[in-house]
């Protein structure tokens, strides 16, 4: 179990009260598909909230005790039916996306001076997958967007 101190229990209970429950613990109580839930929205936010159904306190706590032992999760608080959660994210490399060269990269426009005499201006740009930028630094679509056969049926009448 993780151990925090008060003040970032506080911390953590100040920016967790915006969020909504993203785990619900049914009548069946604390399954393995139900941990596994747990775990997966632990690990892709780190700071969740888990609803409880049913009027058993003892119940409610036993749960809460159980999910933050075997996941090494801190407990932040518990009130009512919602319990919350805390483990920190962790780090995953998505390497075969920038194999593939799709999604989001940044590229640096340099563009001259009209009279040539000053100096040129440097843009960070960050380009889109189907982004590309041209000879004169404009950015373009790489290719053109797909338009409805319906749509351009109706513009031809």
């Amino acid at each position: 179990m993780l151990k925090l101190t008060p003040a970032e229990r506080s911390a953590l209970r100040s920016e967790a009260h915006g969020l909504n429950p993203v785990v619900i613990i049914g009548d069946a109580g604390l399954t393995p598909a139900v941990m596994k839930e747990i775990d997966a929205s632990l690990d892709a936010h780190g700071l969740i909230k888990v609803r409880v159904f049913g009027d058993d306190r003892d119940a409610r706590v036993g749960m809460y005790e159980t999910i933050c032992e075997e996941l090494g999760a801190a407990p932040i608080q518990h009130i009512g039916k919602l319990l919350v959660l805390y483990r920190p994210k962790k780090e995953v490399q998505k390497e075969r996306s920038e194999k593939r060269g799709k999604g989001l990269r940044e590229v640096t426009i340099i563009k001259g001076s009209p009279s040539g005499t000053k100096r040129p201006t440097v843009q960070k740009v960050i380009l889109k997958g189907n982004e590309r930028v041209t000879a004169g630094g404009n950015i373009k679509r790489a290719k053109k967007r797909q338009t409805s056969s319906k749509k351009s049926a109706l513009d031809r009448t």
